[in-house]
């Protein structure tokens, strides 16, 4: 499937899904003894290497976890050119007062929200697909 870039497609097909598990960001140990496979994402600031992993992980290599969150993926396929689905989403999730942090992979949207506000998020979510699916519905007329 090739990546959409019209944001009327991406906001009718999110297909928002929440991994399983409760995820935190750390800070990288010095050095680094953590595998690749157990790393979500990643990001090297002039402080260190901040990671977001499984809560279990981190506690399992001793890592102080600074948020515990949960993993939403937007399974639309958005090209990493689009413009404006960033904004939607968290305007809308904004607007319900659940902070979001975004990290946009090669594929999908991934969206790290707050644990106790997860379920609201995802309902959140699917209500902006929603909104977007039936105003793209056409328009019957006649018996």
């Amino acid at each position: 499937m090739n990546p959409v870039t019209d944001l009327a497609v991406l906001l009718r097909t999110l297909q928002p899904v929440r991994n399983p598990g409760t995820y935190v960001y750390v800070q990288a140990p010095v050095p680094n003894t953590l595998a690749a496979g157990d790393i979500v994402a990643s990001v090297r600031e002039p402080e260190g290497l901040s990671l977001i992993v499984e809560a279990s992980l981190a506690a399992r290599h001793g890592l102080q976890p600074q948020w515990h969150c949960a993993w939403i993926t937007l399974h639309v396929r958005s090209d990493l050119q689009a413009v404006g689905l960033t904004a939607a989403f968290a305007t809308a999730l904004g607007e319900a007062g659940i902070s979001c942090n975004v990290v946009a992979g090669l594929h999908h949207d991934h969206i790290f929200v707050p644990l106790p506000q997860a379920d609201q998020a995802m309902a959140t979510l699917l209500a902006l697909q929603a909104t977007h699916a039936a105003a793209a519905a056409p328009v019957r007329v006649g018996p």
